[in-house]
């Protein structure tokens, strides 16, 4: 079965930084609905439609195509007192965003005696990555699939 509108696509990716340097790599294949519902980067989609289970592809993704460029306004200067007792470096934290409303997920990226600071950017934003992946399967979603606009995990119906 080719890839095309409607099609639950299982892969392995391997994912490198400009440097060379493996970033991340799935132990087990992932899946995605295929046919612009935003479960994976939308050049990766593109480059894979018609491809067939065993294909794949390597692409260049650009910060715009991947994990957004940087926006230094999502850096914020906290007061201490606003987290938990065990605040550690690392720890996130979900928060709104004041200009757009959104949910945003923000990371303790440093804590002094009485400023935290936290940082809404995803980890790989503003980076230019290398994205390297092997199709694993291919198959019909199924209406459920397509009219919630993302994959059931096995078993049934997952959000």
């Amino acid at each position: 079965m080719q890839i095309g509108k409607n099609t639950v696509v299982a892969l392995t990716y391997e994912l490198y930084g400009v440097d060379g340097k493996l970033i991340e790599k799935s132990e087990s294949p992932v899946e995605y609905l295929h046919g612009g519902y935003h479960g994976i980067f939308q050049p990766v989609e593109q480059a894979l439609a018609g491809k067939s289970a065993g294909e794949g592809c390597r692409l260049k993704l650009e910060p715009e195509d991947a994990f957004g460029e940087y926006e230094a306004e999502l850096v914020h200067l906290e007061p201490r007192s606003k987290f938990p007792d065990d605040l550690a470096m690392g720890m996130q934290f979900e928060g709104e965003n004041a200009d757009s409303g959104e949910t945003v997920v923000y990371t303790v990226t440093d804590i002094a005696e009485d400023k935290v600071v936290v940082d809404g950017n995803h980890p790989l934003a503003g980076q230019t990555l290398h994205f390297a992946c092997t199709v694993t399967g291919v198959r019909a979603a199924t209406a459920a699939e397509v009219e919630h606009g993302h994959v059931h995990g096995d078993g049934g119906h997952h959000h």
